[in-house]
């Protein structure tokens, strides 16, 4: 161990998206490749001297203590857990977060040593996955607020890697069975439940692990929250999502010194006449088990909204991947201010 393919696949996928910032002890693992990959894993990241090392992946994380910090991760999996190894900024981000990472190394900031925090999901902690909308990121679940972790992939194939390979090392556990139900008759094991509709897509592995899917309801209340935002402009039958892609917004800071640009998380929504920007909690939704009472904030709230038949033109860089698109929209403001004014002061 370990194979050289493996060896091979684990130096590919070590790559950072170039988009986005990140520390130098994240920048120091990103450089290394092969066999000194797997021994900086061992040597510094393994708690079990068997476990092995089965996938690497790159992805902005979201933790359910705190929901509106989105940071950069190495996300190894082994046949023990999941690791998240983190940029060191993350700590400073929140001030709420002091009880979460217990941290003391203050003496360390000031050094030229760089520290990376390291959060640990044992396999055996493992509950459920759940996966989002067309497969752009997906939510592991524990057995406490403290084990939520989204990994914000925006990227269906990268969500379907990792999922194939945690399914593959959930099979390696050796968990005990669920007992079985003492008096088992024919009309109730299959009577009941052999209606032929699926009432939700869960897939439940055989270490016991839920795989929950979305279903059609989601496209559906979703399609319903889109056509309230348009004001009853279109109607419901007709209004059909084209896409749902999680992106960033660009936004520009023109300073003195040189100009700068920040990169703000939303969720962009087609349809056949509208573009919208939404807000979305990647993290709370569906609500855990553990859950008392329902998140602060919608699952969805609108940022910005256009209409298709206002866009003049659509600008795309010639980088590669990850293509930067600026939509340019005709200048019309407040086109609809006649009828809202007549609305609000003349009654309906």
């Amino acid at each position: 161990y370990p194979s050289e393919f493996l060896m091979q696949k684990i130096t590919e996928d070590n790559q950072i998206p170039v988009h986005l910032h990140i520390s130098v002890s994240l920048q120091y693992v990103a450089g290394l490749k092969g066999r000194a990959l797997v021994e900086f894993f061992h040597s510094n990241i393994a708690e079990v001297e068997n476990e092995e090392l089965r996938h690497l992946m790159w992805s902005s994380v979201l933790f359910y203590k705190t929901p509106n910090v989105e940071v950069m991760a190495c996300v190894l999996l082994s046949t023990k857990a999941i690791y998240f190894l983190l940029d060191d900024s993350f700590i400073h981000a929140d001030e709420h977060q002091s009880d979460f990472w217990n941290k003391e190394n203050s003496d360390c900031e000031n050094s030229s040593f760089h520290l990376s925090c390291c959060f640990v999901l044992k396999l055996n902690d493992l509950q459920s996955v759940n996966v989002g909308l067309f497969d752009q990121y997906f939510r592991i679940t524990g057995h406490s607020a403290d084990h939520i972790v989204t990994c914000l992939t925006r990227d269906s194939y990268n969500t379907h890697t990792f999922i194939q390979q945690l399914m593959a090392v959930l099979s390696l556990l050796a968990r005990t069975p669920s007992p079985e139900p003492v008096d088992k008759d024919f009309y109730s094991e299959f009577g009941s439940k052999n209606t032929g509709k699926m009432e939700n897509y869960e897939l439940i592995h055989s270490s016991r692990v839920k795989f929950i899917y979305p279903n059609e309801e989601e496209i559906g209340d979703l399609a319903f929250l889109v056509a309230e935002k348009m004001d009853g402009l279109t109607n419901l039958p007709s209004l059909n999502i084209l896409l749902y892609v999680l992106a960033f917004q660009v936004n520009h800071f023109e300073g003195s010194a040189q100009n700068t640009s920040s990169l703000q998380p939303k969720t962009m929504i087609l349809t056949s006449s509208d573009l919208f920007l939404f807000d979305e909690d990647y993290i709370s939704y569906p609500l855990p088990e553990f859950a008392k009472e329902p998140p602060k904030r919608d699952k969805y709230q609108l940022a910005d909204g256009r209409r298709i038949r206002d866009l003049d033109r659509v600008l795309m860089g010639y980088q590669t991947y990850p293509q930067a698109l600026t939509f340019v929209f005709d200048d019309v403001q407040n086109q609809d201010l006649m009828q809202n004014l007549t609305l609000d002061h003349f009654g309906e």
